[in-house]
């Protein structure tokens, strides 16, 4: 396959571009400086808050765009291209559902930082890996001086099972994503991935057609339908692999840096093409 027309790779973190430790490869940032030299703009798409994926992408933070919070936030060198935050009184409804259940935690992400209020190690060793910017409170539904982009359920024993079905009934209001094993995911109807992927390629007038984009988990769906090259990797969710065009080996196999590589092998064929021409 001839990936020379790409001019934009988006790719999600968790599960995909990083490996099962967190990590970014070192393999990554070398195809990462091969792409700039092409012009290729690149983004991460992510549940996680901006600024834990600024510092999971340290090096290369100010070439980068973040799509954060499942796309409820755009920023691109800390220019706030889209933000889509959420009702507080509907947040409340659903603050009061899961805190009738039992051993579940709570995150309100706000577009400051994010609020938690346990700090059980047994939560607390995701939630770090997930969030740099936080504050415990007593009680996170008495937050009122930050806008509200996400709301997170996270429940260890396991989000598809044991939480998902007592929670799905706010899909008319909201967007319910689960977004991992133990997370589950609140935005805004319109804030999603696909919608926050529409502003940047409206943004920089980027097709559908020259978008690449990478995911494994259901908060990528909407990402795939704006991309023509969709990749799922191979320890995707079965459910995502049957909707992406394309495969990929898994995160812990670099299967993101592999397609990475193949692309800018074929950048390099089309450019000797012209000057093979241009010489003619």
């Amino acid at each position: 396959m001839d990936y020379s027309n790409i001019k934009l790779v988006v790719s999600d973190m968790d599960g995909t571009l990083l490996n099962s430790n967190h990590q970014v490869s070192d393999r990554f940032f070398n195809v990462y400086k091969q792409l700039k030299e092409k012009n290729i703009r690149f983004a991460v798409a992510s549940g996680r808050q901006y600024y834990s994926l600024k510092e999971r992408m340290e090096p290369i933070k100010e070439d980068l765009v973040f799509i954060a919070e499942n796309g409820a936030i755009v920023m691109d060198k800390e220019e706030q291209l889209f933000i889509q935050p959420m009702e507080r009184k509907k947040v409340l409804e659903v603050i009061a559902e899961v805190r009738a259940l039992n051993n579940k935690y709570l995150i309100l992400c706000g577009k400051k930082q994010a609020y938690i209020e346990s700090t059980n190690p047994q939560f607390m060793k995701p939630f770090l890996n997930h969030y740099e910017k936080y504050k415990v409170v007593e009680d996170v539904s008495k937050i009122e001086d930050d806008e509200i982009l996400k709301l997170t359920v996270c429940d260890p024993s396991g989000a598809e099972e044991n939480t998902f079905p007592h929670v799905k009934k706010f899909q008319d209001e909201f967007q319910v994503k689960l977004s991992g094993k133990i997370w589950i995911d609140f935005n805004h109807k319109e804030a999603q991935k696909g919608n926050a992927l529409k502003a940047l390629q409206d943004y920089y007038g980027i097709d559908r057609e020259d978008t690449m984009v990478f995911g494994d988990f259901f908060n990528d769906l909407e990402l795939f339908e704006q991309a023509a090259y969709s990749f799922a990797v191979e320890n995707a969710h079965p459910e995502v692999k049957s909707v992406a065009r394309f495969s990929a080996k898994s995160n812990d196999d670099n299967g993101v840096e592999e397609v990475l590589e193949k692309l800018v092998e074929d950048l390099k064929v089309k450019v000797e093409s012209f000057s093979h021409k241009d010489g003619l």
